[in-house]
């Protein structure tokens, strides 16, 4: 008998336990573990969001107990809500979020389509070595490659996208102290972390797709465009809608790519919404503020993410 048998039978001994109880148990070490590092922080912002703290009141007192109870600062109720959401700085960080979310999606989707294209042609040579290095992004820290990209659009004259424009015979641009340059280069550095995951779903689902309709497609004299419009797109659709959403939740967390690049600039004018709420929390002190904006942000996301969901009937699995 195994030691996890002799578990459970000394256990379903006891009294009041029913054998039922039994599995119950061996999961409480597990949600003890969610409880104390994800649903105590989130209770704890929640409590945060209806007070007026700040680095003066939340560490005033003894300690850790002093941060636990929020030290000396005072319940204000809902009113840090009513100040975020009356600030035009939260709805400028709120419509430039979905903008580039809807911006880095689509960018993400015709990259992916593309690269799996070429990765699932026959008349392609070396496609397992090229697949290893479609996937090294995902081996390498987002924040060393970030770094990187930044000094890829780097405003001086050495940066390698301006040196690029110098061999088109265009001038330098200050791409980080522009606001819709640096959108663009948020755009191509968020594009570059995510398109090994979008390239490995789309390769699986493209292969897939039934040989003997495209056979069929060419006998009737499709084009190739034909074929990838009206039979591959309609056979990939489920499994790229599934991970186009995966990725659209993670842009709308984006929060180092801004940082990094300018902290949302120039003039805070490109703060996504959590880079917004973070600088609120920690460099303006207003730590309920703060707490208040993470929150919108999170029902935000899980309204997305439910009707996305919800509407492309995913719950029924991506193969459908």
């Amino acid at each position: 008998m195994s030691t996890l048998s002799r578990a459970a039978r000394r256990i379903g001994e006891v009294p009041f336990l029913d054998e039922r109880d039994v599995s119950l148990l061996f999961v409480l070490p597990g949600l003890f573990v969610f409880a104390a590092f994800m649903l105590f922080p989130v209770v704890y912002l929640v409590g945060i969001s209806f007070t007026n703290a700040d680095p003066t009141t939340l560490y005033a007192g003894d300690g850790i107990l002093s941060v636990l109870t929020f030290g000396e600062a005072s319940i204000v109720g809902i009113e840090n809500y009513i100040l975020v959401l009356s600030d035009p700085m939260f709805w400028n960080s709120f419509g430039v979020t979905w903008l580039f979310v809807a911006t880095s999606v689509t960018l993400k989707i015709g990259l992916s389509i593309g690269i799996a294209l070429v990765l699932t042609n026959d008349r392609v040579r070396g496609k397992r070595v090229m697949r290893s290095f479609i996937i090294l992004p995902m081996g390498l820290p987002a924040i060393f490659t970030i770094t990187v990209w930044r000094g890829i659009f780097s405003s001086a004259q050495f940066g390698l996208a301006n040196q690029l424009l110098g061999t088109f015979g265009s001038e330098s641009i200050s791409w980080l102290s522009q606001r819709w340059t640096a959108f663009f280069a948020y755009n191509v550095t968020e594009a570059w972390l995510a398109y090994p995951f979008m390239v490995i779903i789309t390769v699986s689902a493209l292969q897939d797709v039934p040989e003997e309709l495209h056979e069929a497609a060419k006998v009737d004299g499709a084009s190739y465009f034909a074929r990838f419009l009206h039979i591959t797109l309609p056979s990939i659709k489920r499994p790229v809608l599934f991970a186009s959403i995966l990725t659209a939740a993670a842009s709308f967390q984006q929060f180092l790519i801004p940082y990094v690049f300018n902290q949302g600039g120039p003039a805070r004018a490109n703060e996504l919404i959590v880079v917004y709420g973070y600088r609120e929390a920690f460099s303006f002190s207003k730590y309920g503020r703060g707490a208040a904006i993470s929150l919108i942000a999170v029902v935000f996301i899980g309204a997305f993410m439910w009707l996305n969901v919800k509407r492309g009937r995913l719950a029924e699995g991506v193969s459908e």
